[in-house]
């Protein structure tokens, strides 16, 4: 019979690296303590180590892919604006010349 996949918490996950981290338990210990594989935790213990610079990044702070993203977005919008504008003042037009509704393709 296929065991059943285990899934953990942010908090269960951040509570075991963090304890890893520290390094008072061997993985081991750790292992029986929580009933997690030692590898489980040696890789949450890395991600740990990995991305703990992250937290103390500012909240506000966007780095240079976000800027770059959110112009790139803004030009796209306006773009779209004016495409929009034209396609009107052409649907107007077209109404006006031939007094009917445009067709939709």
């Amino acid at each position: 019979m296929a065991k059943k996949r285990q899934t953990f918490s942010r908090e269960f996950k951040a509570k075991v690296a963090l304890e890893a981290l520290r390094e008072e338990a061997t993985l081991q210990e750790l292992s029986v303590k929580y009933s997690v594989h030692p590898n489980q935790i040696m890789q949450w213990k890395k991600l740990v180590a990995e991305n703990a610079a992250v937290i103390f990044e500012r909240a506000n702070k966007k780095n240079g892919e976000e800027h770059k993203a959110d112009a790139e977005k803004e030009e796209l919008m306006k773009v779209i604006g004016e495409q929009k504008i034209e396609n009107e003042y052409l649907k107007k037009k077209y109404r006006q010349i031939y007094g009917e509704e445009p067709p939709t393709w």
